[in-house]
């Protein structure tokens, strides 16, 4: 009997119990250990900060559905990571033993590499967690009695561009419906490139086609912008020209602000011996494994992926949902064929596929592979996106609540855009 421990229970760690309890025996056990107590749907969070969404239509609780699966399921944080001894250490003492080890804990959120930075002490909002979204939230509707200007981008070293993007456009949207977007300026500062770069080098026509709606929404922007610090009401940027030089200093004045910070690995996976990269990344093969021990694996932002191309302000490669989801696929067969004798074959994808929502309309692209030359190179935009992007978290949710492992993108997404049969030509 072996025993699999899964840490983290978000967008990755969920599915890939749900997975893993599909392909093993019940006499194999199957673990999850999160430092919270509740599942929570992160592309929603966007819509959370402007009211658009409560807090318990995006979470639910994560024991239930595990225990109908016959999955256990620990509710405190881990503190440390044996990986000679497969022994995980928890909160308050307690130890746990593995045969394998999942690693999805997500990212360490870098506020404190900009001075100012973050909800918890500093000056500026986020949107990668709910508690955050909520925080907004309740600042923007105090925002609201008395409008001024609002900036919205990501810092130096993020590599999640696409909720910025979707945050300006949803903000824009709410001003306009409560008839008060002529007394907010909006400006979007980016450590991309260019816009549309969004870490993927760009994606078909999204560079016109972003500064275009932006210009279309009446929101500037500054690129190439190297954050330096934060005070109140206050963001200090360092535009670079494309040698990486400083090319305009600006100070943008704000009365609200969401940056998206850098991420790093979580402190106890970074302190493992030969585990992760200088960031705190999980360092993993084709098969989703650990180049340094054999039974752990890794996915979804917590993994190592090398930036797509070098840019003037440091930018990351993001990981999207379907990326994600191959990944924790990928896991769940390979250790299943690794316990029944077989070798591990099972690979994951580097390919992205995004839905953005931009209020009333929405954007959608297909990177196939991620790194260019692609296969497919794809960005369209209307109105089905934002379609598609809420039902997506209606299904999804439903998915997590239900136990079920199915791969959404590969059933719904992929075949809704075309790409399967673009891609069989």
């Amino acid at each position: 009997m072996a025993h699999i421990v899964i840490i983290g229970a978000g967008i990755g760690g969920m599915p890939a119990a749900y997975e893993t309890r599909e392909l093993l025996g019940r006499e194999h056990r199957i673990t999850v250990v999160s430092a919270t107590d509740s599942f929570q749907f992160t592309p929603s969070n966007p819509w959370v900060a402007v009211g658009w969404r409560e807090r318990t239509v995006v979470t639910m609780p994560i024991a239930p559905p595990l225990a109908r699966k016959g999955i256990g399921f620990i509710a405190k944080a881990v503190t440390a990571i044996d990986a000679e001894a497969n022994r995980l250490t928890l909160d308050g003492g307690e130890s746990l033993d593995y045969d394998y080890l999942i690693i999805t804990t997500g990212p360490k959120l870098g506020f404190d590499e900009v001075p100012g930075a973050g909800p918890n002490g500093g000056h500026t909002h986020s949107v990668c967690t709910v508690q955050h979204a909520e925080q907004f939230w309740a600042d923007y509707q105090e925002f609201l009695k008395d409008p001024g200007p609002i900036v919205i981008g990501a810092m130096p070293g993020a590599s999640c561009f696409g909720p910025a993007y979707e945050f300006t456009f949803i903000v824009d949207a709410d001003l306009r419906k409560r008839k008060l977007r002529h007394r907010v300026p909006i400006t979007f500062v980016t450590s991309e490139p260019y816009i549309g770069h969004m870490g993927l080098g760009g994606v078909g026509d999204s560079k016109s086609m972003l500064e275009s709606e932006l210009r279309g929404h009446d929101v500037k922007w500054v690129t190439n912008a190297k954050t330096t610090r934060v005070e109140e009401g206050k963001l200090f940027v360092s535009e670079l020209d494309d040698l990486g030089q400083p090319r305009r200093e600006h100070e943008i004045g704000f009365k609200l602000s969401m940056m998206l910070p850098a991420f790093k690995g979580v402190d106890p996976v970074a302190a493992v011996p030969g585990l992760c990269n200088p960031r705190g990344f999980v360092l993993i093969d084709e098969f989703q494994r650990s180049k340094a021990y054999r039974n752990i694996f890794s996915a979804g932002v917590c993994v190592a992926i090398p930036p797509v191309e070098v840019t003037p302000v440091a930018t990351g490669a993001p990981k999207t949902g379907y990326m994600i989801e191959t990944m924790v696929s990928a896991i769940a067969h390979n250790i299943a064929d690794e316990l029944a004798g077989r070798p591990a074959t099972a690979k994951g994808t580097w390919n992205a596929i995004c839905l953005a929502d931009m209020g009333d309309t929405g954007a959608a692209f297909v990177a196939l592979p991620q790194i260019p030359p692609r296969n497919v190179n794809w960005f369209k935009k209307g109105k089905w996106v934002h379609v598609a992007k809420v039902a997506y978290e209606k299904y999804f949710l439903s998915k997590m609540r239900s136990g079920n492992s199915e791969p959404i993108y590969e059933k719904y997404i992929l075949k809704t855009l075309g790409v399967v049969r673009l891609v069989d030509k």
